[in-house]
């Protein structure tokens, strides 16, 4: 199941978006699954569960940590996330870079935009960005990759489709705005009910859980 599941839902994937396969609270067994039909890059939001599954599955997976991240888990995380798409807040950026400078190694990170309607969204405001990354020269151990944001939670795509274009023109300003930032090309938006409309709108990267593994298992 998981194999064909991979294979629809590539064949309607241009090859410029990457297809992050969500595993959370899937077992590693359904990861293999996943590996041995050829994908290669997972999201997880937990960090314990990240830091045990990654000695079980091969080395050659590429780890995104797409949750909320608490600034005494980085240890769990750090070490082994190729992206860190969810940073939502300054102090969470801070202590990232600190821990990047005192380990020696350059974090790749997205910053989570709050775009949806839900006040108990997470994530940074676009002025909130953009003080950011006029300041970018502060964090000298952060590489700063794009942007990621979920659409609210509505069944009404005409909503979703206008939180998509909002911060998809959002991200294009910021790498016209800061050209020195030629790492700032990602945009990860999408899930499993509305992928399609966020690769129409600009998505470099889609965050797909429930249409390849099935149901979440707790």
């Amino acid at each position: 199941m998981i194999k064909d599941n991979l294979s629809k839902i590539k064949s309607g994937l241009p090859s410029d978006v990457k297809l992050v396969a969500v595993s959370k609270f899937h077992p590693v067994e359904e990861l293999q699954e996943a590996y041995d039909a050829g994908q290669r890059v997972f999201g997880e939001n937990r960090p314990q569960e990240l830091a045990a599954k990654v000695p079980q599955l091969p080395s050659d997976i590429e780890w995104h940590f797409i949750g909320h991240l608490q600034t005494n888990k980085l240890k769990m995380v750090l070490p082994y996330a190729h992206l860190v798409q969810s940073v939502d807040s300054s102090h969470l950026l801070d202590e990232i870079n600190k821990w990047g400078k005192a380990n020696g190694k350059v974090i790749n990170v997205l910053l989570e935009i709050h775009i949806g309607a839900e006040e108990t969204k997470q994530g940074f405001y676009e002025e909130e960005v953009l003080d950011i990354l006029f300041r970018a020269e502060k964090y000298a151990n952060i590489c700063f990759c794009g942007l990621m944001g979920m659409a609210s939670h509505t069944d009404d795509m005409d909503i979703v489709r206008a939180d998509f274009q909002r911060i998809a023109a959002f991200k294009d300003y910021l790498a016209d705005l800061f050209p020195e930032l030629d790492s700032f090309k990602e945009l990860s938006i999408g899930m499993s009910d509305d992928y399609q409309t966020a690769v129409e709108t600009g998505s470099t990267m889609v965050r797909i859980g429930t249409a390849i593994f099935g149901p979440r298992q707790y």
